[in-house]
């Protein structure tokens, strides 16, 4: 008798482990129920679709359900709901969500794909007929046709993934943006200092962006809604996208008995297996394990979705496999600048009491005398002692992707810092430099663990605290002119062995450069003549933005689709303007790129 498998829900992980079950079985009878229209579609291009830079909507349709059914031998039934799991029966139960009828289905084995939802805050107004989600296609073309109709203006609250990439999307197509966030920053998984680079490229685009307010009501001005905020402020647009994040669908697990988190996500074991050996469960409905710290995470991305179900299936089958775990690798594009991460961030480490160790490198994504170089900044966590790698984030232009997933591939692999000394990597020079920033990154953490370096970090130089070291600026004085910090002495690095002793030594001494190549290199001199200098880690560039003010713009105008431009200041700094990542003052480093730290 053949094997009876039933699949609730499509796109990433059930649509993967269907076609996966009938590759091992090919006499199993496979049964996908979907609640939507569309069975496989790839739901992280649907705010491109809305821009037009996917222009084709058919693109989006990884696969169709008569391709899936022809290609696999499947019975896929969309806009079918199941609503009920008898587990003591092994039976769904299912509605046709066209013709309305109820029926039952018997399973040997049951899939639960069922995803997450956005979240829709509990605010009143929110029902508003010109306030969308978007999750699905039917999401996105209710989106689209109303920008196609005309709409001059959108309110986007939440600046997570979802929300920055629609916000690009409805400037590309040349709406006016204003974008609230609840927390401090954009992207909330990234460090401040590495989404302070976000916020002065968002802006820099024409987006009103207010950071630290909560949206309190949607009201209604002759139809069309109108955003009030915790401030008092109001914002009016055509149309307002809600993308403050998503939750688990497990109402249909939970319903049925089965263990469910206190964050609302599905318990499964090491094999993808529910508290019911007879139900798996895979994707953005599920708790995984943290590789890195230990524990549980939600990890809702198309990538381990993917993964998961085929491993379910793989085990289902007679090829028991442990699913290792989610680090949360990602990536998104913010306008002209790529912010990536992967493993536990600064912030994360903090809050689980992780002792941990950093590094900030700031390098061009290849050799600065190749046409077209781009600068990035990579930021690096790792164990004291032995070097593991904890996780790193990264915000710049071209090549961010690359060296994520060379962490990425790291940290899996458990690979100390000082092997990513070692790493060979590719080198041409329109894709890197002999020394890649990876290499680069490696080089000064094994500095930091051997003790040939040792950093102050720029929050340890924030208010109050300046007076308490002496700066030393050891950049040119045309450099020091354009933008310090206050209070610094300038000894350019090319005097300092002549001029070391004019430094004063009655207090702790800090040392910076544009990006703390320079200053490695006079922490040396001045270690040889017996002192004890240290670098600011990331040099100005990194002080700036660990520093740097929320950027204001000027008063939400919803009918003037032109850029605004940012109000930037610099605390704790003197004689400059902002740096933006790309470049500035801070950044003029020495191009030597065969001659770095190390």
């Amino acid at each position: 008798m053949s094997r009876r498998l039933l699949i609730v829900g499509g796109v990433a992980g059930g649509a993967t482990a269907a076609a996966r079950a009938r590759r091992l079985d090919e006499q199993a009878e496979i049964i996908m129920f979907e609640r939507g229209r569309d069975v496989s579609f790839a739901n992280c291009g649907l705010p491109y679709h809305v821009g037009g830079e996917i222009s084709s909507r058919r693109a989006l349709l990884v696969q169709t359900k008569v391709g899936l059914t022809r290609r696999f031998n499947l019975d896929i039934r969309t806009r079918t709901e199941v609503t009920r799991i008898d587990r003591e029966k092994k039976l769904v139960h299912a509605r046709d969500l066209e013709s309305g009828r109820e029926y039952t289905e018997h399973y040997d084995d049951l899939l639960l794909s069922p995803g997450a939802a956005p979240f829709v805050p509990p605010v009143p107004g929110v029902d508003h007929s010109a306030v969308h989600t978007l999750r699905n296609m039917g999401d996105m073309d209710g989106i689209k046709r109303a920008v196609d109709a005309g709409a001059k203006s959108a309110v986007v609250v939440g600046a997570g993934f979802i929300g920055l990439e629609m916000a690009e999307n409805l400037r590309r197509r040349g709406l006016a943006v204003a974008v609230v966030e609840l927390l401090p920053q954009v992207m909330p998984p990234l460090d401040a200092e590495v989404a302070a680079s976000l916020h002065q490229e968002i802006v820099k685009h024409g987006v009103h962006l207010r950071l630290g307010t909560r949206m309190t009501a949607i009201e209604d001005s002759d139809g069309r809604p109108v955003v009030c905020l915790e401030s008092g402020d109001k914002l009016d647009a055509d149309l307002v996208i809600l993308a403050v994040g998503v939750r688990p669908e497990s109402d249909l697990a939970r319903d049925a008995g089965l263990e469910v988190a206190a964050s609302g996500a599905i318990v499964v074991d090491e094999y993808l297996r529910t508290s019911d050996p007879h139900i798996y469960a895979v994707g953005d409905a599920i708790e995984v394990r943290d590789p890195i710290l230990g524990g549980t995470a939600r990890i809702p991305l198309a990538g381990p979705a993917n993964r998961q179900g085929r491993i379910a299936i793989d085990t289902m089958f007679g090829r028991p496999t442990p699913y290792r775990g989610a680090q949360g690798t990602s990536v998104v594009r913010v306008f002209g600048l790529t912010a990536a991460a992967t493993g536990a961030s600064e912030k994360v480490l903090k809050r689980r009491g992780v002792e941990y160790l950093k590094v900030y490198v700031h390098r061009d994504h290849h050799v600065g005398y190749f046409p077209g170089a781009q600068r990035m900044m990579l930021k690096l966590m790792f164990t004291p002692g032995d070097g593991r790698i904890l996780g790193a984030q990264i915000v710049g232009g071209d090549g961010v992707d690359k060296r994520i997933d060379v962490l990425a591939t790291a940290i899996h692999a458990g690979l100390p810092v000082t092997e990513l000394e070692a790493l060979e990597l590719s080198y041409a020079p329109q894709y890197g430099a002999a020394k890649d920033p990876v290499n680069i990154a490696g080089y000064v953490a094994a500095n930091m663990l051997r003790g040939d370096e040792e950093f102050v970090y720029a929050e340890e130089l924030g208010d109050g605290q300046l007076t308490n070291w002496t700066i030393l600026d050891v950049r040119d004085a045309a450099e020091f002119a354009a933008g310090r910090i206050l209070g610094a002495v300038l000894v350019p690095l090319s005097e300092l062995r002549e001029r070391w002793q004019e430094i004063p030594t009655d207090k702790p001494i800090a040392v910076y450069c544009g990006v703390g190549q320079r200053s490695y290199y006079a922490t040396r001199v001045l270690r040889h003549h017996g002192l004890k200098p240290r670098n600011i880690a990331g040099g100005l560039c990194t002080y700036q933005l660990v520093h740097a003010p929320q950027p204001t713009v000027r008063p939400w105008a919803p009918r003037e689709a032109a850029a605004e431009e940012a109000v930037c200041g610099n605390a704790g700094l003197a004689g400059g303007g902002c740096v933006e990542s790309a470049g500035g003052v801070c950044c003029s480093e020495d191009t030597l790129p065969d001659c770095s730290t190390g």
